[in-house]
């Protein structure tokens, strides 16, 4: 279990790495995972087992990472109570939108599947 989270911190230096030198408008983390998929689509097989139990142990603390969101609400209450209906506006707006992109890309995809079984 200690190689795969080994492998987890080698993939999130590598994304902070990649991200400091480029200078990249992304997480460093998110850039790890891309990094780790990469990998993993690569070798073209399942994830080894220390991997797998090492993520697995980390999942179970999942609900932990929302504790800081919380507590970040909490701390600007005064902030989103003036401000409740831009913050309001915004996320149904952007909820709309990713329905609306989300039912265009299924249709575009289930088209080109159906293309491709004639």
């Amino acid at each position: 279990m200690l190689t795969g989270f080994l492998q987890l911190l080698a993939f999130l230096l590598a994304g902070e790495t990649l991200v400091y030198l480029l200078a990249l408008p992304l997480p460093g983390a998110v850039v790890g995972m891309a990094l780790l998929l990469a990998w993993l689509l690569w070798r073209g097989r399942e994830p080894g087992e220390n991997l797998g139990k090492a993520a697995s142990s980390i999942l179970q603390f999942l609900s932990l990472l929302f504790v800081p969101a919380g507590v970040g609400i909490i701390l600007h209450l005064e902030r989103l109570q003036r401000e409740w209906p831009a913050i309001l506006g915004s996320v149904l707006f952007a909820t709309l939108i990713s329905v609306g992109l989300t039912g265009l890309l299924l249709r575009a995809l289930s088209n080109n599947e159906e293309a491709g079984h004639e």
